[in-house]
């Protein structure tokens, strides 16, 4: 039987991984997704081919991965208990903003765009692999708040695509076309508390 791998050589297996996959977003953005080789990725992330080959051994594989690390900053599992709508859609939107805010998202947004018309596969494994399972987290705590009767929600599905839609419309579509486009801390606290009070005013129930 072959033998786990020690707690050092795992690390540097990560390290590794981190360096691929950040090598491969830059030559995604700057060459393309067609023109960015595996073996100019490698290169570019200072490691051999078959270190590459034997994490991801397909250009598929390797956006993947991209895709599932710039939403994995979020852990979707953890859903906040039913009860208080107002305070339940601050959590989940706040960290939604927290993911639209980091430029690997931009990038990675960018990425798909770019290469849509060629490779519309990109996008049906960016929607189904990232967007899709955060948005099914917030879908899913909007049912439970309808079961509690601290919301009344006909169409979760239409309540969670109005709620990321607030927030996405200010803090990520703009970014994609405007490069000097910047949102404050504060100005991002106040887009996320408006998209919970609209939230509220529309679907919140009293319980008392």
């Amino acid at each position: 039987m072959t033998p786990a791998p020690s707690a050092y050589h795992q690390r540097v297996a990560e390290e590794k991984r981190a360096l691929i996959v950040q090598a491969a977003t830059e030559l995604f953005l700057e060459l393309g997704y067609d023109r960015a080789s595996l073996a100019r990725v490698a290169a570019g992330a200072g490691v051999s081919k078959a270190t590459l080959f034997k994490q991801f051994p397909t250009k598929a594989a390797l956006f993947d991965a991209i895709v599932i690390d710039s939403w994995a900053r979020n852990d979707v599992a953890d859903v906040p208990p039913p009860g208080d709508l107002a305070a339940g859609l601050t959590v989940l939107g706040r960290r939604y903003a927290t993911l639209l805010s980091q430029p690997e998202m931009t990038d990675l947004f960018r990425i798909v765009i770019a290469e849509l018309p060629r490779f519309p596969e990109l996008a049906r494994a960016h929607f189904s692999q990232g967007k899709l399972p955060y948005f099914e987290s917030v879908r899913l705590y909007l049912v439970t708040e309808h079961e509690a009767g601290a919301a009344d929600i006909a169409d979760p599905e239409m309540a969670a695509t109005q709620f990321l839609g607030m927030i996405s419309n200010y803090l990520l579509w703009p970014r994609l076309v405007l490069p000097d486009w910047t949102v404050t801390a504060d100005r991002t606290t106040a887009v996320v508390d408006e998209a919970v009070r609209t939230m509220v005013a529309r679907y919140g129930r009293s319980t008392s």
